[in-house]
């Protein structure tokens, strides 16, 4: 897998070019670093040489203040140096997370159901996150790292050339060398992650469930479970930690280098052929060397490998492109009519030859809705009422036939005003972890506390909100509030959103009669002068509708008016009110 460059280029220059300011403080201090640290053996060499020349005390006094101040301001450029680059890498990394969770959350439902959250969140932040080194310092640490190597090569070719080109033959044979050993680790690396990403896995999946597995006495089990995995983790990540030790081969490299130093400087010194200082300046650099640019640049070389693979998968996410295609028609306000024109569709319909009739949730659907009027959508469960909802959101577009809000194709509407125009209230309401305030809007500061308090006040809420510890500000959650009142939050949602066409997917299912009062009064306000789609699995909830669609296996068996249908002794809507009297439900009548 090899990239070409203009690839890296491309991604530097998009999430960096905004902080051109912080990544030039960042270079110029990664470089004064660099420079420093070449200079530091050579105070260190004078200052030796000085004590053993016999110098007067100031002047040691002197080298002595030269040497501390130089090593605190190496260090004092090193944090700067690592603040400017984390913060140049994490505003670049954040930036690319939102970027691509922005893109995920804009792409059709058939690219979500091929894929698990748990996998779009190692792309979104396991990915990026290996970019975090590549976006730091990765240019300037390379250059910074090849400057001081050149530099500590001429400096010790200056003092001696025997010294020289075997300190640069020793610093080529070191090169090569850690490459080579490096190249062992990735897969290790690779294979403890994977099971990394089980166990974790697991151990989610164990904790959403911990109420099931506990009542069905299964906590043995998962047990079990969890230390298989623990053992085998165990065993792939030594080999990973093991293979991925090169500080231990750097050790190795340095000792050789020592070993060299002492046996070909020690002599000398004896000889009077090289001071003592510049022994030891050899030395210094030979640490410099090894723990500096010849480790740094295998690092980088390994940050590179892995940001290699992240730069692939990040860019085959951000290439991919929806299914649905974006509209450029604006909806005119006002109530719409809804219309179903011999619609069908499959969930899964990449090649629509190859679909079977039993392939097909639609078959081939026609209805129409009046501007203003509530449809109640009846049905067993898998006969397609939900799957009308999501089309008319377009989460999908249809394989064949046409659906219009008024006289508009949805294919033609541009998707957020699409969508900003319908409302949608599900028997499963999501709720965050967050205040009561950021739950009814979205974290948007617009909608102001008059607004929300109104909202409220007409579902009824107000006395259960002014009974919380902290009114609005109170934190809830899905363990916080109850299956009624998370719908009644979500019906509150959609007061706010003021939409002109509602969708109610059997809002009242699990609901408590007092509060399925309070919501029965709220939908009243709600559906009033607004056109809504009712799906229910009871009659009860569509005795606000106008008309009636009754599907059977994605097909339309009975359609007209609610007053019509109930007052035909022949139709299928009278046999179910008939029959509900006798406490029979709408699965069993229709089965």
């Amino acid at each position: 897998m090899n990239i070409p460059l203009r690839e890296y280029w491309r991604l530097l220059s998009r999430y960096l070019v905004s902080q051109r300011t912080a990544a030039l403080w960042m270079a110029l201090l990664l470089l004064g670093n660099t420079a420093i640290g070449l200079a530091t053996p050579q105070v260190e060499r004078r200052f030796i040489d000085a004590a053993l020349a016999g110098a007067s005390q100031p002047l040691l006094a002197r080298l002595a203040v030269a040497v501390l101040v130089v090593a605190l301001a190496r260090q004092g450029l090193s944090v700067l140096a690592t603040y400017w680059a984390q913060r140049v890498a994490w505003t670049a990394t954040n930036a690319l997370r939102l970027d691509l969770a922005a893109h995920i959350v804009r792409l059709d439902l058939y690219f979500h159901k091929v894929r698990t959250p748990g996998e779009l969140i190692e792309r979104i932040d396991g990915d990026v996150s290996a970019l975090l080194g590549f976006f730091s310092d990765f240019v300037v640490e390379v250059l910074g790292n090849l400057l001081l190597l050149v530099g500590i090569l001429v400096t010790i070719l200056i003092e001696d050339v025997v010294l020289g080109v075997l300190f640069a033959v020793f610093a080529l044979l070191s090169i090569v060398f850690l490459s080579w050993i490096q190249r062992f680790a990735p897969p290790h690396w690779r294979a403890a992650r994977e099971q990394f990403a089980r166990y974790f896995g697991f151990v989610g999946e164990t904790l959403t469930a911990a109420e099931d597995i506990r009542s069905c006495g299964a906590v043995e089990h998962a047990l079990r479970r969890s230390l298989l995995h623990l053992r085998r983790w165990r065993p792939v990540q030594l080999r990973a930690s093991l293979w991925g030790s090169v500080w231990m081969v750097g050790i190795a490299v340095f000792t050789v280098g020592e070993v060299l130093i002492r046996g070909i400087g020690g002599p000398m010194v004896l000889n009077g052929a090289m001071s003592l200082g510049t022994l030891y300046m050899l030395a210094r650099y030979l640490g410099l060397l090894v723990w500096g640019p010849l480790s740094n640049l295998q690092s980088k070389v390994e940050d590179l490998q892995h940001a290699q693979a992240s730069i692939v998968r990040v860019q085959e996410l951000l290439d991919t492109t929806s299914a649905l295609t974006e509209g450029a028609v604006a909806l005119p306000s006002g109530a719409p009519a809804v219309s179903y024109d011999r619609v069908s569709f499959a969930y899964q319909a990449d090649d629509l030859e190859a679909v079977t009739s039993d392939g097909f949730v639609l078959h081939d659907l026609s209805f129409h809705l009046g501007a203003g009027r509530v449809l109640g959508l009846l049905g067993r469960t898998g006969s397609g009422k939900t799957t009308v909802a999501r089309l008319l959101f377009r989460f999908y577009d249809p394989q064949q036939g046409t659906i219009r809000l008024g006289d508009v194709d949805l294919r033609e509407c541009k998707l957020d005003a699409l969508r900003a125009r319908i409302g949608l209230v599900t028997q499963d309401v999501q709720l965050l972890n967050a205040s009561l305030r950021d739950n009814l809007t979205f974290f948007d500061p617009q909608v102001s506390d008059d607004d929300l308090l109104a909202t409220l006040r007409a579902l009824g809420l107000a006395q259960w909100v002014e009974r919380l510890p902290a009114g609005l500000d109170t934190l809830i959650s899905g363990e916080t509030l109850s299956a009624g009142e998370a719908q009644l939050v979500a019906l509150a949602r959609v007061f706010l959103k003021d939409p002109d066409l509602v969708i109610l997917d059997e809002a009242s299912s699990r609901l408590d009669p007092a509060t399925e009062i309070l919501l029965g009064q709220a939908l009243d306000a709600l559906l009033e002068g607004r056109s809504a789609v009712i799906i229910a699995h009871r009659l009860a909830t569509v005795e606000r509708a106008d008309d009636i669609l009754i599907l059977e296996r994605g097909r339309s068996i009975e359609h007209g008016s609610r007053l019509d249908l109930a007052a035909d002794p022949r139709s299928t809507f009278a046999r179910l009110l008939r029959t509900r009297a006798r406490g029979a439900g709408i699965e069993e009548v229709l089965a």
